[in-house]
């Protein structure tokens, strides 16, 4: 399971619309890295190094010198003294504000639970404007330094990814439509209140707001996501609207974002968020309990949908806070209030078969010249959700003859489309009557090619 911070259709806005060619290249380039780093959804979670010798490391920060090697070079372990390297240095402290939280909270040692080494890479690609859990490794590119700063100063980034990774070792919820949201907003979840605890803050006083400061001056954005109140974290030109909803009656149902993962996620983000206010105190006492315990003993299956994840958190606090039978009646009363609980013909959206999952892309017929002289990409997914999109024309573009040719043995092959993973891209292609929709994960050579080109030509 691979997992990015950004969604891709954010990164598709920047790509197209962002106020210089370098912070539009970077979009571009970022898209096209995650593409090719979409990680294979395994049956099976990897083990983990855990530390078997006392004084054995539980994180290790790497860099990858702004290559895509991984896991790169060890720049600190415990026990090390600062880096010098903010990236280092910022990864080694969330990262240990993580495991704490984790740790003392909620009991678990580590991603796997078993106290597995957890390891870290920053400096990760050129201008990488993302961060993803790769299914055993947590990777944070250095922003653009136009619209976003480093991945890792936002110490809630780290969190979510972190997150990412619980969730694999325990529920293992697909990364398509509802599971997929679940799983978006379970790392949101998590990530607020590792920001909140380290900030010292209760409920009340927190701003509910995930990555703030994430995005560079100068761009209209007060966070990536606004837990409290979806929809509201960005509006500028560079990067478009925050699309983010906030209650089943906005439930967008879409191919885009495997599903709208990052779009959907608001609904369970507002609920946790209604709940801990209502409950008040830490978040992490009770409300964080409560959803830790679903996510690990509330028997749901990787396909759990919004309402059966609501009715086995209901069942957590009712078993967990047997004495205070408000804390499920608030639980309880934020699901309602997000549209979940009052709307349960919309809660198994999501729950069959991923998008393209298994399906065999037709190997014909082959391009020709008398099909259409245009072909587009659209790119969605992504830590931050962005859409990018772009078109081809193929009678008079200086790159016309390359990619008629990359058609052509696209056509001669059978593409298969796995799940998509957390985070991570997928793309689109359509050529006249032929369209079909390929995770990046599963981009041939010549497929990442064609994609490469023609969302190069798409709006800046």
């Amino acid at each position: 399971m691979s997992c990015t911070f950004v969604p891709p259709y954010l990164l598709q806005r920047v790509a197209r619309r962002a106020g210089t060619r370098r912070a539009c290249a970077s979009g571009r380039e970022t898209l096209q890295v995650d593409d090719r780093l979409r990680a294979r959804r395994e049956a099976r979670p990897p083990e983990m190094a855990a530390p078997s010798l006392p004084g054995t490391s539980s994180r290790v920060v790497h860099s990858a010198n702004n290559t895509e090697t991984l896991p790169g070079e060890v720049v600190r372990k415990d026990g090390d003294p600062p880096a010098g390297d903010l990236a280092v240095d910022e990864a080694f402290d969330s990262s240990g504000q993580v495991l704490d939280l984790f740790q003392s909270q909620f009991g678990r040692r580590s991603i796997d639970g078993s106290g597995g080494t957890v390891s870290i890479t920053v400096h990760y690609g050129r201008d990488y404007d993302n961060a993803f859990w790769d299914g055993s490794q947590l990777v944070f590119g250095d922003g653009d330094g136009q619209i976003f700063e480093r991945f890792t100063k936002p110490m809630d980034v780290m969190a979510h990814e972190f997150t990412h990774g619980v969730t694999q070792f325990t529920i293992g919820l697909a990364y398509q439509d509802q599971p997929g949201a679940l799983n978006e907003s379970i790392s949101d979840v998590f990530a607020s209140m590792a920001k909140q605890r380290a900030l010292g803050q209760t409920a009340g006083e927190a701003d509910w707001l995930i990555a703030e400061g994430l995005f560079r001056p100068g761009i209209n954005a007060k966070a990536l996501r606004s837990m409290k109140e979806p929809g509201t974290a960005y509006d500028d030109p560079q990067i478009g609207k925050d699309l983010q909803v906030s209650s089943m009656a906005d439930y967008v149902d879409t191919y885009d974002d495997s599903g709208g993962v990052h779009i959907n996620s608001g609904i369970p983000n507002r609920a946790f968020a209604l709940a801990a206010l209502d409950i008040g105190g830490a978040s992490w006492e009770k409300a964080g309990q409560v959803w830790y315990d679903t996510l690990v003993n509330g028997g749901l299956s990787s396909q759990a949908g919004f309402e059966s994840f609501a009715q086995a958190t209901l069942s957590s606090a009712g078993r967990l806070f047997a004495n205070e039978p408000s804390i499920a009646q608030k639980i309880g009363a934020a699901w309602i209030d997000v549209g979940v609980l009052a709307a349960p013909s919309r809660a198994d959206i999501g729950n069959g078969q991923p998008v393209g999952a298994g399906i065999v892309q037709p190997s014909s017929p082959a391009p020709s010249a008398e099909l259409p002289a245009t072909v587009a990409v659209r790119r969605t997914g992504g830590f931050a959700g962005t859409i990018k999109v772009g078109q081809l024309d193929l009678n008079s573009d200086p790159e016309a003859s390359e990619v008629r040719h990359l058609l052509m043995r696209v056509g001669r092959q059978e593409i298969t489309s796995t799940r998509p993973t957390p985070d991570r891209f997928i793309y689109t292609v359509e050529y006249g009557d032929w369209r079909f929709t390929v995770p990046e994960q599963d981009l041939t050579p010549e497929l990442r090619r064609l994609v490469q080109v023609v969302l190069d030509r798409g709006p800046n």
